[in-house]
């Protein structure tokens, strides 16, 4: 499978007591956490992975059967 390269995106980290919390604040239901935020970066790009995957399998499972076009985007914010 061809890997994409995936840029833009704004990674949060936020310092609390047990280490850091961590997001991607373009997308909802991308966040983990580490200990430290050598951890946190690298959970994070683990997540961001995970749920992209996992949105592109969905996407490809409801397709199935369908007429469709894809295609990609991109935009200025």
């Amino acid at each position: 499978m061809k890997k994409e390269k995936i840029s833009g995106l704004t990674a949060v980290y936020r310092k609390v007591k047990e280490g850091y919390i961590a997001y991607v604040e373009e997308i909802p239901g991308v966040n983990t956490q580490g200990t430290n935020l050598k951890e946190a970066k690298e959970n994070l790009i683990d997540a961001l992975r995970l749920v992209l995957e996992v949105n592109k399998e969905m996407t490809e499972k409801e397709l199935l059967g369908y007429d469709f076009v894809k295609e990609k985007i991109s935009i200025d914010l």
